[in-house]
């Protein structure tokens, strides 16, 4: 644990140090994002801060390629420089985004290309863990591995719209796999994992750049950090489920037998909710499925009453309850999970429409105050009749 914790710091330091260089470096070559309509930043702000996640990853994969207790994963096979050279692919192509606002088709195009690359690679969903050991066709493999890369980059993608949102959305998710993948590397031969370290080192960039990104941002991470961190996050998941078998898990850990395939639709349950949301949106309007537009999740937060910091911190939350309730049936019993998570639900709820009542608040007694009124009116046209009744009898 130790050394994945190193990693990590590793990861997050170098990020945290490289992120205002690569600022610099964005502003003098004109990678700045300008305000938009859709937009929630007011001013112009320079983004690319994918490259600085890049290079906080690959410094960390170096320094675990030369520890003793990790270094056999390298040597073992390729599989480790497959995913960092497809992490360098996706960046890159999200940088020629972030300076050019590349047509959606020929990044879509790009971004097959690079799953297909690391695919060809080794990196393969080649079995399924449902109940029993499913094994997919070498082309199905492929197929299966590529689609779920490109909607995991999409996914990240759409939800980053606010400072600091994907980068804390995806550490979250990063947190819960690693603890879920150490788990399961501690009933195999090897407690090394490749899953694992994927995992703590995204964890670790999303950390460092955060702190630069925190509202209001410094920088943003732009389509080369947004396309990165869904990348690595799905290149983690798929070193750990697609090889997994379960018979070969100790029941108390692999206690669903669905788990190693929840899990990773559970992590990225918020951003995976935001992209289908919006793609049946547009294409109910006869719009592109990539048509922009101030619909997504945050922008409903906003609506709502929430500040930009607030909005970030209870989309956390639910990424939160997503990932670790999912967890947690894992540790404790299936019904008290299930008590917490409802719990959690309900503060949660609470805490995202709390704005929304206190604005409504003001116009609910306007309109208590009316229907009072309108009572005390309709009781005092009722009894004046007789009253007047009453005068005219005695005065006749």
């Amino acid at each position: 644990m130790r050394v994945y914790l190193f990693i990590a710091a590793i990861a997050g330091g170098a990020t945290w140090l490289l992120t205002p260089l690569i600022r610099h470096l964005a502003i003098r070559i004109g990678a700045v994002g300008q305000v938009r309509a859709r937009d929630v930043h007011t001013v112009p702000t320079a983004r690319m801060g994918g490259l600085a996640m890049l290079l906080g990853f690959a410094v960390a994969m170096l320094f675990a390629s030369r520890i003793t207790f990790i270094s056999g994963l390298f040597q073992v096979g390729h599989q480790a420089w497959v995913v960092l050279g497809g992490a360098v692919a996706i960046c890159l192509l999200g940088m020629a985004d972030d300076l050019w606002d590349l047509d959606w088709m020929l990044k879509l195009a790009g971004q097959l290309l690079v799953s297909v690359f690391v695919s060809w690679g080794g990196l393969q969903i080649i079995s399924l863990p449902l109940g029993s050991l499913v094994t997919a066709s070498p082309s199905l493999s492929m197929a299966i591995t590529a689609f779920l890369i490109v909607a995991s980059i999409n996914a990240v993608n759409f939800v980053d719209g606010l400072d600091g949102l994907s980068s804390g959305i995806v550490a979250i998710g990063g947190i819960a796999f690693a603890i879920y993948s150490y788990v399961i590397a501690r009933f195999s031969p090897s407690y090394a994992s490749m899953a694992t370290l994927i995992d703590v080192a995204l964890v670790g960039i999303c950390v460092g750049f955060l702190l630069h990104n925190w509202h209001p941002a410094k920088l943003f991470m732009g389509d080369s950090g947004s396309m990165l961190l869904g990348y690595l996050i799905t290149c983690a998941s798929i070193v750990v489920t697609g090889r997994l078998d379960p018979a070969t898990i100790h029941t108390s850990i692999y206690l669903p037998a669905l788990m190693p395939i929840l899990l990773p639709i559970l992590v990225l349950f918020l951003p995976v909710l935001d992209m289908c949301l919006a793609i049946v949106r547009r294409l109910s309007k006869g719009q592109s499925p990539m048509h922009p537009d101030r619909m997504h999740l945050h922008h409903r937060m906003l609506r709502i009453g929430h500040s930009v910091q607030s909005a970030v911190l209870i989309l956390w939350g639910w990424a939160a309850l997503f990932s670790f309730g999912s967890l947690s049936i894992l540790f404790v019993p299936v019904r008290y999970a299930f008590l917490g998570l409802l719990a959690a639900a309900a503060l949660l709820t609470v805490a995202t429409l709390f704005p929304y009542y206190l604005r409504r608040l003001p116009e609910i007694k306007r309109e208590n105050a009316a229907i009072s009124a309108a009572k005390a009116e309709h009781g005092a046209s009722r009894s004046t009749p007789g009253k007047r009744g009453g005068g005219g009898r005695y005065g006749g």
